[in-house]
């Protein structure tokens, strides 16, 4: 019993080092990358960007992040760029005309691959204010694509209208019950058909036509985190709402941000979570039953899809490649 308590201290001790020097956990440490640079890259393949919780005005490695993120899509070819969510600190936009789409959006991400269409969903953040500003200002900006609060979207892979990635856009915050108590988030999910969107969530999902290869589904908040928030009211509320439909449809990822962190979680089932939101402030992470990775840095996730295999890669806001795994269908 000694022996085994010595040693359960010495790796509890060595997952503490990790962390604290590195910032960065893993269930199996030999998938680490040694800090490359170099891209895992996908003969005709769909490449795109996962970010999230960024609009700081540049603030608080925001800026940092950017370039890194212009360098990878450059050199991924991505074509398009996917964000989780707190898209505008401290709480949102009044309006289309909003100057922080400017400051915190336009001025940030200048990288001419990062000119290509972003599809981003709704954080808490962007609740406090007026989350449609976002949505109207699809209609000013050519690459910001949010046609609804939520929506989806089929993308080839490689061009190839045979070989599709389908992506759904929730939101997740009128999802959460609280909301409707809280002062700030409470005005803009009331009125919000919950019963509707989940109604739309399992139409969308059912579709069964064989050129659909991969169906991701994108919200903020995570069902499954080794942050901060992982029993708290929201991660609950959103793990009970939405797990049982990614179930029954077989989602192959549930992607999101709302953790200022870098995680993948695998738990039993066939649906992989990334959690994306670190593109600007980190957070600290631990790890949680079925973790496969977890990261308190700033970065990103570059996700590659090939008709049966998925590479996602986590970077970092100096460009180091810090985790990559490979989903085989």
């Amino acid at each position: 019993m000694r022996i085994k308590t010595l040693l359960l201290l010495a790796f509890q001790c060595s997952l503490l080092h990790t962390a604290v020097n590195g910032q960065m956990l893993l269930k199996d440490p030999t998938k680490t990358s040694n800090s490359t640079k170099v891209l895992i890259k996908k003969d005709s393949s769909l490449n795109f960007i996962a970010m999230g919780d960024w609009g700081r005005n540049g603030a608080d490695h925001q800026k940092q992040v950017a370039a890194q993120m212009g360098i990878t899509a450059a050199d991924l070819k991505a074509q398009f760029i996917i964000s989780t969510g707190d898209n505008f600190y401290p709480s949102g936009v009044i309006s289309e005309h909003d100057p922080l789409f400017k400051y915190s959006f336009e001025d940030i991400y200048t990288a001419f691959s990062l000119q290509w269409d972003w599809y981003p969903v709704l954080g808490n953040h962007d609740y406090k204010s007026n989350p449609d500003a976002q949505v109207a200002y699809s209609k000013i900006s050519r690459r910001w694509k949010m046609p609804a609060r939520y929506y989806a979207k089929k993308f080839p892979i490689n061009g190839d209208q045979s070989q599709k990635v389908l992506i759904v856009f929730m939101d997740t915050n009128p999802l959460i019950p609280e909301f409707y108590k809280n002062s700030e988030y409470g005005p803009n999910v009331q009125g919000q058909d919950t019963t509707l969107q989940k109604k739309w969530l399992n139409k969308v999902l059912s579709d069964t036509s064989p050129d659909i290869k991969w169906k991701i589904v994108v919200g903020h908040h995570p069902m499954f985190t080794g942050g901060s928030r992982t029993n708290t009211y929201d991660t609950k509320a959103i793990r009970n709402s939405l797990k049982p439909i990614l179930d029954k449809y077989g989602v192959d990822v549930y992607l999101s941000g709302h953790e200022h962190s870098l995680q993948y979680i695998k738990p039993s089932g066939k649906t992989h979570y990334f959690i994306s939101g670190a593109a600007s402030e980190k957070t600290p992470v631990r790890l949680i039953d079925d973790m496969e990775m977890a990261a308190s840095t700033y970065g990103f996730m570059a996700i590659s899809i090939c008709k049966n295999e998925l590479q996602m890669q986590t970077i970092n806001d100096e460009g180091e490649i810090i985790y990559s795994t490979l989903i085989k269908k």
